[in-house]
Protein backbone atom coordinates (compact mmCIF):
# COMPACT_ATOMS: atom_id res chain seq x y z
CA UNK A 1 0.00 0.00 0.00
CA UNK A 2 2.72 2.29 1.09
CA UNK A 3 5.32 2.50 -1.64
CA UNK A 4 7.90 1.54 1.25
CA UNK A 5 5.66 -1.56 1.85
CA UNK A 6 4.50 -2.10 -1.88
CA UNK A 7 8.28 -3.41 -2.44
CA UNK A 8 7.87 -6.18 0.52
CA UNK A 9 5.01 -7.28 -0.87
CA UNK A 10 6.45 -8.99 -3.90
CA UNK A 11 8.83 -11.21 -1.29
CA UNK A 12 7.94 -14.68 -1.02
CA UNK A 13 8.70 -16.59 1.57
CA UNK A 14 8.19 -20.53 1.73
CA UNK A 15 7.16 -21.79 4.93
CA UNK A 16 6.85 -25.78 5.94
CA UNK A 17 5.87 -27.22 8.84
CA UNK A 18 9.15 -27.65 11.26
CA UNK A 19 9.31 -29.33 13.84
CA UNK A 20 9.02 -26.56 16.16
CA UNK A 21 5.37 -26.78 15.23
CA UNK A 22 4.80 -30.08 16.57
CA UNK A 23 6.28 -29.15 19.89
CA UNK A 24 4.68 -26.05 19.64
CA UNK A 25 1.17 -28.53 19.30
CA UNK A 26 2.40 -31.21 21.65
CA UNK A 27 3.27 -28.60 24.32
CA UNK A 28 -0.24 -26.55 24.34
CA UNK A 29 -2.50 -30.01 23.72
CA UNK A 30 -3.91 -29.00 20.58
CA UNK A 31 -6.40 -31.30 19.95
CA UNK A 32 -7.32 -32.00 23.66
CA UNK A 33 -8.45 -28.82 25.12
CA UNK A 34 -12.49 -28.46 24.54
CA UNK A 35 -13.26 -26.18 21.85
CA UNK A 36 -14.94 -22.87 22.60
CA UNK A 37 -17.59 -22.89 19.64
CA UNK A 38 -18.76 -20.91 17.31
CA UNK A 39 -16.35 -20.48 14.87
CA UNK A 40 -16.46 -23.12 12.54
CA UNK A 41 -14.23 -22.95 9.09
CA UNK A 42 -14.55 -19.72 7.12
CA UNK A 43 -16.03 -18.21 9.34
CA UNK A 44 -14.95 -14.72 10.51
CA UNK A 45 -15.98 -15.45 14.45
CA UNK A 46 -11.73 -16.28 15.19
CA UNK A 47 -10.98 -12.68 13.85
CA UNK A 48 -13.54 -10.97 16.08
CA UNK A 49 -12.46 -13.28 19.28
CA UNK A 50 -8.84 -12.02 18.63
CA UNK A 51 -9.98 -8.56 18.78
CA UNK A 52 -12.14 -9.36 21.57
CA UNK A 53 -9.72 -10.33 23.46
CA UNK A 54 -7.16 -6.98 22.63
CA UNK A 55 -10.71 -4.70 23.49
CA UNK A 56 -9.79 -6.88 27.01
CA UNK A 57 -6.08 -6.42 27.65
CA UNK A 58 -5.92 -2.82 26.43
CA UNK A 59 -9.01 -2.02 28.96
CA UNK A 60 -7.35 -3.84 31.72
CA UNK A 61 -6.07 -0.91 33.57
CA UNK A 62 -1.83 -0.76 33.67
CA UNK A 63 -2.07 -3.86 30.51
CA UNK A 64 -0.95 -1.19 27.51
CA UNK A 65 2.20 0.81 28.07
CA UNK A 66 1.75 4.17 28.87
CA UNK A 67 3.19 5.77 26.05
CA UNK A 68 2.16 3.46 23.36
CA UNK A 69 -1.53 4.39 21.64
CA UNK A 70 -3.55 1.31 21.61
CA UNK A 71 -4.38 2.00 18.03
CA UNK A 72 -0.71 0.81 17.21
CA UNK A 73 -1.59 -2.79 18.81
CA UNK A 74 -4.96 -3.36 16.73
CA UNK A 75 -3.38 -2.29 13.79
CA UNK A 76 -0.80 -5.23 14.13
CA UNK A 77 -2.87 -7.52 15.10
CA UNK A 78 -5.37 -7.35 12.28
CA UNK A 79 -2.53 -6.56 9.60
CA UNK A 80 -0.79 -10.29 10.20
CA UNK A 81 -4.35 -11.58 10.71
CA UNK A 82 -5.06 -10.59 7.31
CA UNK A 83 -2.04 -11.34 5.86
CA UNK A 84 -1.85 -14.59 7.06
CA UNK A 85 -5.57 -15.32 5.42
CA UNK A 86 -4.82 -14.28 2.28
CA UNK A 87 -1.55 -16.12 1.75
CA UNK A 88 -3.54 -18.64 2.31
CA UNK A 89 -7.01 -18.57 0.21
CA UNK A 90 -5.81 -16.50 -2.42
CA UNK A 91 -8.89 -13.79 -2.53
CA UNK A 92 -7.23 -10.48 -2.52
CA UNK A 93 -3.65 -9.04 -1.85
CA UNK A 94 -1.43 -8.54 0.77
CA UNK A 95 -1.07 -5.64 2.76
CA UNK A 96 2.61 -6.28 3.72
CA UNK A 97 4.16 -9.61 2.43
CA UNK A 98 3.06 -12.46 -0.16
CA UNK A 99 3.42 -15.70 1.78
CA UNK A 100 4.26 -19.04 -0.70
CA UNK A 101 1.98 -21.29 1.72
CA UNK A 102 1.36 -24.58 0.76
CA UNK A 103 -2.44 -25.06 -1.13
CA UNK A 104 -4.03 -27.14 1.86
CA UNK A 105 -3.02 -25.09 4.54
CA UNK A 106 -6.14 -24.11 6.93
CA UNK A 107 -6.54 -20.26 6.86
CA UNK A 108 -9.25 -20.37 10.20
CA UNK A 109 -5.52 -22.33 12.22
CA UNK A 110 -3.18 -19.30 10.30
CA UNK A 111 -5.44 -16.41 11.66
CA UNK A 112 -5.93 -17.60 15.37
CA UNK A 113 -2.03 -18.25 15.36
CA UNK A 114 -1.52 -14.81 13.70
CA UNK A 115 -3.66 -13.56 16.33
CA UNK A 116 -2.24 -14.91 19.48
CA UNK A 117 1.63 -14.93 18.36
CA UNK A 118 1.10 -10.91 17.59
CA UNK A 119 -1.07 -10.27 21.11
CA UNK A 120 1.79 -12.84 23.16
CA UNK A 121 4.74 -10.11 21.37
CA UNK A 122 2.83 -7.18 22.65
CA UNK A 123 1.65 -8.44 25.91
CA UNK A 124 3.63 -11.22 27.28
CA UNK A 125 2.36 -11.53 30.99
CA UNK A 126 -0.89 -12.54 29.09
CA UNK A 127 0.46 -15.41 27.86
CA UNK A 128 -1.39 -18.16 29.98
CA UNK A 129 -4.82 -16.31 28.62
CA UNK A 130 -3.54 -15.80 25.19
CA UNK A 131 -2.45 -19.83 25.11
CA UNK A 132 -5.57 -21.07 26.47
CA UNK A 133 -7.89 -18.88 24.21
CA UNK A 134 -5.40 -20.68 21.06
CA UNK A 135 -5.79 -24.20 22.07
CA UNK A 136 -9.63 -23.89 22.57
CA UNK A 137 -9.55 -22.59 18.54
CA UNK A 138 -7.06 -24.99 17.38
CA UNK A 139 -9.02 -27.36 19.12
CA UNK A 140 -12.05 -27.53 16.66
CA UNK A 141 -9.54 -28.70 13.50
CA UNK A 142 -8.89 -32.01 13.23
CA UNK A 143 -4.61 -32.50 13.47
CA UNK A 144 -2.74 -33.08 10.33
CA UNK A 145 -0.91 -31.51 7.83
CA UNK A 146 -3.32 -28.94 7.12
CA UNK A 147 -3.30 -27.71 10.31
CA UNK A 148 0.56 -27.66 11.10
CA UNK A 149 0.64 -25.29 7.55
CA UNK A 150 -1.69 -23.19 8.88
CA UNK A 151 0.40 -22.32 12.15
CA UNK A 152 3.30 -21.82 9.90
CA UNK A 153 1.44 -19.53 8.37
CA UNK A 154 -0.19 -17.60 11.32
CA UNK A 155 3.34 -17.65 13.29
CA UNK A 156 4.88 -16.14 9.74
CA UNK A 157 2.54 -13.59 9.28
CA UNK A 158 2.87 -12.49 13.06
CA UNK A 159 6.77 -11.82 12.26
CA UNK A 160 6.77 -10.10 9.50
CA UNK A 161 3.71 -7.58 10.59
CA UNK A 162 5.96 -7.06 14.15
CA UNK A 163 9.17 -6.93 11.96
CA UNK A 164 7.93 -4.09 9.87
CA UNK A 165 6.80 -1.88 12.99
CA UNK A 166 10.46 -2.51 14.82
CA UNK A 167 11.51 0.91 14.05
CA UNK A 168 8.17 3.20 13.71
CA UNK A 169 8.89 5.42 16.15
CA UNK A 170 6.34 4.85 18.90
CA UNK A 171 9.29 3.91 21.51
CA UNK A 172 10.54 7.34 21.15
CA UNK A 173 10.74 9.37 24.18
CA UNK A 174 8.17 11.67 24.31
CA UNK A 175 9.07 14.98 24.37
CA UNK A 176 7.84 17.97 26.61
CA UNK A 177 5.55 20.29 25.60
CA UNK A 178 5.96 23.93 27.09
CA UNK A 179 3.32 25.24 28.62
CA UNK A 180 2.02 28.34 26.95
CA UNK A 181 1.68 31.59 28.56
CA UNK A 182 -0.48 33.55 25.76
CA UNK A 183 -4.12 33.38 25.05
CA UNK A 184 -5.09 30.31 22.96
CA UNK A 185 -1.95 28.76 23.62
CA UNK A 186 -2.40 25.01 24.93
CA UNK A 187 -1.54 24.19 28.78
CA UNK A 188 -2.19 21.29 30.65
CA UNK A 189 -6.17 22.06 32.25
CA UNK A 190 -7.44 21.81 35.22
CA UNK A 191 -7.70 20.20 37.79
CA UNK A 192 -4.89 17.87 37.97
CA UNK A 193 -2.94 19.74 35.16
CA UNK A 194 -1.82 16.56 33.66
CA UNK A 195 1.00 17.04 31.05
CA UNK A 196 0.57 16.22 27.65
CA UNK A 197 0.49 12.83 26.34
CA UNK A 198 1.02 10.62 23.36
CA UNK A 199 3.63 13.95 21.95
CA UNK A 200 6.14 11.60 19.88
CA UNK A 201 2.98 10.18 18.19
CA UNK A 202 3.26 12.90 15.18
CA UNK A 203 6.57 11.59 14.40
CA UNK A 204 5.22 7.72 14.20
CA UNK A 205 5.37 6.14 10.72
CA UNK A 206 2.10 6.20 9.41
CA UNK A 207 0.81 2.52 8.18
CA UNK A 208 -0.53 3.55 5.18
CA UNK A 209 -0.70 7.77 5.02
CA UNK A 210 2.74 9.38 3.35
CA UNK A 211 2.80 11.48 5.84
CA UNK A 212 1.25 12.52 9.26
CA UNK A 213 0.34 15.69 7.89
CA UNK A 214 -0.67 14.60 4.70
CA UNK A 215 -4.51 15.75 5.85
CA UNK A 216 -3.31 18.21 8.43
CA UNK A 217 -6.27 20.86 9.19
CA UNK A 218 -6.56 24.32 8.57
CA UNK A 219 -5.91 26.49 11.23
CA UNK A 220 -8.75 27.62 13.60
CA UNK A 221 -9.96 30.96 13.68
CA UNK A 222 -7.71 33.26 16.34
CA UNK A 223 -8.78 32.86 20.01
CA UNK A 224 -9.33 36.75 19.26
CA UNK A 225 -11.83 35.90 16.60
CA UNK A 226 -16.25 36.38 17.15
CA UNK A 227 -15.76 33.04 15.31
CA UNK A 228 -14.23 31.57 17.93
CA UNK A 229 -16.13 33.30 20.68
CA UNK A 230 -19.08 31.92 19.59
CA UNK A 231 -18.10 28.59 19.93
CA UNK A 232 -16.73 28.63 23.10
CA UNK A 233 -20.06 30.54 24.01
CA UNK A 234 -21.86 27.26 22.82
CA UNK A 235 -19.50 24.85 24.85
CA UNK A 236 -19.99 27.14 27.61
CA UNK A 237 -23.57 27.12 28.07
CA UNK A 238 -23.72 23.21 26.70
CA UNK A 239 -20.44 21.64 28.45
CA UNK A 240 -21.13 23.22 32.00
CA UNK A 241 -21.20 20.42 34.96
CA UNK A 242 -24.38 22.65 36.31
CA UNK A 243 -25.93 23.35 32.65
CA UNK A 244 -29.55 24.61 32.60
CA UNK A 245 -29.31 24.76 28.74
CA UNK A 246 -28.06 20.91 27.82
CA UNK A 247 -30.98 18.79 27.59
CA UNK A 248 -31.75 15.28 29.76
CA UNK A 249 -30.46 13.35 26.46
CA UNK A 250 -27.58 15.44 25.80
CA UNK A 251 -26.27 14.84 29.46
CA UNK A 252 -26.33 11.11 28.72
CA UNK A 253 -25.04 11.40 25.27
CA UNK A 254 -22.07 13.28 26.94
CA UNK A 255 -21.62 10.42 29.23
CA UNK A 256 -22.20 7.54 26.89
CA UNK A 257 -19.04 7.91 24.72
CA UNK A 258 -15.62 8.86 27.25
CA UNK A 259 -14.50 5.79 26.83
CA UNK A 260 -11.66 4.82 24.29
CA UNK A 261 -13.24 5.82 21.32
CA UNK A 262 -11.25 3.11 19.28
CA UNK A 263 -12.45 0.83 21.39
CA UNK A 264 -16.06 1.62 21.14
CA UNK A 265 -15.66 1.38 17.28
CA UNK A 266 -14.01 -2.04 17.73
CA UNK A 267 -16.90 -3.32 19.39
CA UNK A 268 -19.36 -1.78 16.76
CA UNK A 269 -17.25 -3.32 14.20
CA UNK A 270 -17.66 -7.01 15.85
CA UNK A 271 -21.50 -6.67 16.34
CA UNK A 272 -21.94 -5.56 12.50
CA UNK A 273 -19.30 -8.96 11.29
CA UNK A 274 -21.36 -11.12 13.54
CA UNK A 275 -24.99 -9.39 12.35
CA UNK A 276 -23.82 -9.71 8.84
CA UNK A 277 -22.55 -13.35 8.90
CA UNK A 278 -19.65 -12.16 7.03
CA UNK A 279 -16.61 -15.03 6.69
CA UNK A 280 -13.30 -15.49 7.63
CA UNK A 281 -11.46 -12.90 4.70
CA UNK A 282 -13.93 -10.34 4.65
CA UNK A 283 -14.19 -10.34 8.40
CA UNK A 284 -10.15 -10.09 8.81
CA UNK A 285 -9.92 -7.29 5.94
CA UNK A 286 -12.75 -5.05 7.53
CA UNK A 287 -10.85 -5.43 10.91
CA UNK A 288 -7.72 -4.56 8.78
CA UNK A 289 -9.11 -1.52 7.06
CA UNK A 290 -10.98 -0.39 10.11
CA UNK A 291 -7.40 -0.61 12.58
CA UNK A 292 -5.26 1.09 10.03
CA UNK A 293 -7.65 4.05 9.67
CA UNK A 294 -7.22 4.41 13.04
CA UNK A 295 -3.76 3.86 13.65
CA UNK A 296 -2.75 6.21 11.12
CA UNK A 297 -5.70 8.68 11.78
CA UNK A 298 -4.45 8.93 15.60
CA UNK A 299 -1.04 10.43 14.41
CA UNK A 300 -2.61 12.48 11.71
CA UNK A 301 -4.94 14.42 15.03
CA UNK A 302 -1.76 14.41 17.25
CA UNK A 303 0.24 15.40 14.91
CA UNK A 304 -2.68 18.71 14.27
CA UNK A 305 -3.02 18.75 17.93
CA UNK A 306 0.33 19.15 18.91
CA UNK A 307 1.43 21.61 15.67
CA UNK A 308 -1.76 23.73 16.49
CA UNK A 309 -1.46 23.53 20.40
CA UNK A 310 -4.74 25.36 20.88
CA UNK A 311 -6.05 25.35 24.48
CA UNK A 312 -8.70 23.75 25.97
CA UNK A 313 -12.29 24.93 26.46
CA UNK A 314 -11.69 25.15 30.39
CA UNK A 315 -8.89 27.10 30.27
CA UNK A 316 -10.24 29.37 27.63
CA UNK A 317 -13.72 29.71 29.45
CA UNK A 318 -11.53 30.83 32.57
CA UNK A 319 -9.18 33.40 31.53
CA UNK A 320 -12.28 34.88 29.52
CA UNK A 321 -11.42 38.42 28.36
CA UNK A 322 -7.61 38.12 28.55
CA UNK A 323 -8.04 35.84 25.38
CA UNK A 324 -11.89 36.19 24.18
CA UNK A 325 -12.29 39.72 24.11
CA UNK A 326 -16.12 38.73 23.01
CA UNK A 327 -16.18 36.75 26.14
CA UNK A 328 -15.90 37.57 29.92
CA UNK A 329 -14.06 34.92 31.76
CA UNK A 330 -15.71 32.57 34.52
CA UNK A 331 -12.71 31.23 36.55
CA UNK A 332 -15.36 29.06 38.60
CA UNK A 333 -16.76 27.45 35.00
CA UNK A 334 -16.31 23.61 34.83
CA UNK A 335 -17.19 21.09 32.50
CA UNK A 336 -19.36 18.07 32.77
CA UNK A 337 -16.68 15.97 31.85
CA UNK A 338 -12.78 15.72 32.58
CA UNK A 339 -10.53 17.32 30.26
CA UNK A 340 -8.02 15.02 28.31
CA UNK A 341 -4.27 15.92 28.42
CA UNK A 342 -3.64 16.98 25.28
CA UNK A 343 -4.16 20.22 22.72
CA UNK A 344 -8.40 20.44 21.47
CA UNK A 345 -7.82 20.76 18.05
CA UNK A 346 -8.89 18.82 16.32
CA UNK A 347 -11.20 16.42 18.40
CA UNK A 348 -9.93 12.87 18.21
CA UNK A 349 -13.44 11.12 18.87
CA UNK A 350 -14.17 12.82 16.04
CA UNK A 351 -11.69 11.99 13.70
CA UNK A 352 -11.90 8.53 14.37
CA UNK A 353 -15.24 8.19 14.94
CA UNK A 354 -15.67 9.67 10.81
CA UNK A 355 -13.03 7.17 10.17
CA UNK A 356 -15.30 4.30 11.59
CA UNK A 357 -18.22 4.89 9.77
CA UNK A 358 -16.28 5.46 6.74
CA UNK A 359 -15.03 2.15 6.82
CA UNK A 360 -18.24 0.12 7.62
CA UNK A 361 -20.25 2.16 5.53
CA UNK A 362 -17.88 0.87 2.55
CA UNK A 363 -18.43 -2.51 3.88
CA UNK A 364 -21.90 -2.73 4.78
CA UNK A 365 -23.81 0.75 3.84
CA UNK A 366 -24.12 3.50 5.69
CA UNK A 367 -27.78 2.84 6.54
CA UNK A 368 -27.52 -0.12 9.18
CA UNK A 369 -29.26 -0.58 12.13
CA UNK A 370 -26.51 -0.63 15.20
CA UNK A 371 -26.57 -1.16 18.89
CA UNK A 372 -23.50 0.50 21.12
CA UNK A 373 -23.42 -0.25 24.07
CA UNK A 374 -21.50 2.43 26.44
CA UNK A 375 -17.91 1.59 27.91
CA UNK A 376 -18.20 3.76 30.74
CA UNK A 377 -22.33 3.21 31.79
CA UNK A 378 -22.66 -0.15 32.50
CA UNK A 379 -25.81 -1.53 30.72
CA UNK A 380 -26.51 1.57 28.89
CA UNK A 381 -27.12 1.06 24.99
CA UNK A 382 -28.20 3.38 22.47
CA UNK A 383 -29.89 2.51 18.65
CA UNK A 384 -28.64 4.13 15.36
CA UNK A 385 -30.35 3.24 11.71
CA UNK A 386 -26.99 4.29 10.35
CA UNK A 387 -23.11 4.59 11.09
CA UNK A 388 -22.81 8.39 10.60
CA UNK A 389 -25.17 9.21 13.14
CA UNK A 390 -23.24 7.49 15.87
CA UNK A 391 -20.24 8.74 14.13
CA UNK A 392 -21.74 12.33 14.83
CA UNK A 393 -23.38 11.66 18.24
CA UNK A 394 -20.02 10.61 19.41
CA UNK A 395 -18.21 13.77 18.18
CA UNK A 396 -21.04 16.10 19.20
CA UNK A 397 -20.99 14.12 22.43
CA UNK A 398 -17.76 15.89 23.70
CA UNK A 399 -19.15 19.80 23.39
CA UNK A 400 -22.03 18.44 25.58
CA UNK A 401 -19.54 17.26 27.67
CA UNK A 402 -17.18 20.56 27.67
CA UNK A 403 -14.04 19.42 26.27
CA UNK A 404 -14.24 19.77 22.80
CA UNK A 405 -15.42 22.96 20.75
CA UNK A 406 -17.49 22.69 17.79
CA UNK A 407 -13.98 23.93 15.54
CA UNK A 408 -12.51 20.68 16.73
CA UNK A 409 -15.36 18.32 15.53
CA UNK A 410 -16.05 19.58 12.59
CA UNK A 411 -11.92 19.48 11.84
CA UNK A 412 -11.74 16.00 13.46
CA UNK A 413 -14.60 14.53 11.20
CA UNK A 414 -12.97 16.29 8.18
CA UNK A 415 -9.77 14.56 9.43
CA UNK A 416 -11.20 11.21 10.02
CA UNK A 417 -12.78 10.67 6.49
CA UNK A 418 -10.00 12.11 4.67
CA UNK A 419 -7.44 9.44 6.19
CA UNK A 420 -10.50 6.73 6.35
CA UNK A 421 -11.18 7.80 2.42
CA UNK A 422 -7.50 7.73 1.54
CA UNK A 423 -6.58 4.05 3.38
CA UNK A 424 -9.95 2.28 1.41
CA UNK A 425 -7.95 4.36 -1.79
CA UNK A 426 -5.14 2.88 -1.48
CA UNK A 427 -6.44 -0.30 -0.72
CA UNK A 428 -8.21 -0.43 -3.92
CA UNK A 429 -5.67 0.55 -6.00
CA UNK A 430 -3.27 -2.21 -4.67
CA UNK A 431 -5.67 -4.89 -4.89
CA UNK A 432 -5.59 -4.78 -0.68
CA UNK A 433 -9.04 -3.46 -1.52
CA UNK A 434 -11.83 -6.62 -1.95
CA UNK A 435 -14.87 -5.45 -0.34
CA UNK A 436 -17.23 -8.15 -2.43
CA UNK A 437 -19.17 -11.05 -0.76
Amino acid sequence: MKKSLIALAGVVLTLAATSAVFAYQHATGVGTVAAAGGAGSDSGVIVVDWNKELVKIVNTPGAQPATIHPTRSFAILHVAIYDAVVSVTHRNQPYLFSLNSPSGAQPDVAAAEAGHDVLLALYPSWKPGLDQQLAAELATFPNGTAKLQGIAVGRLAATLALASRADDGSNTSPPAIPAGTQPGQYRPAPPAFTPPVFTQWPGVTPFVLQSADQFRPAPPPPVTSAAYAQTIDEVKSLGEKTSTTRTADQTVIARFWPGPIWVTWNEIAEKSALTHHTDLARTAQLFALLNLSFADTTIAFYDAKYHYLVWRPITAIREGGSGTPAMAGDPTWTPLLSTAPDPSYPGAHSAISAAGAAVLARFFGDHDRISVTSDVLPGVVRNFDSYSAAASEAGLSRIYGGVHTRLDHVSGVELGKDVAGFVLAESRSSGFGFIGT
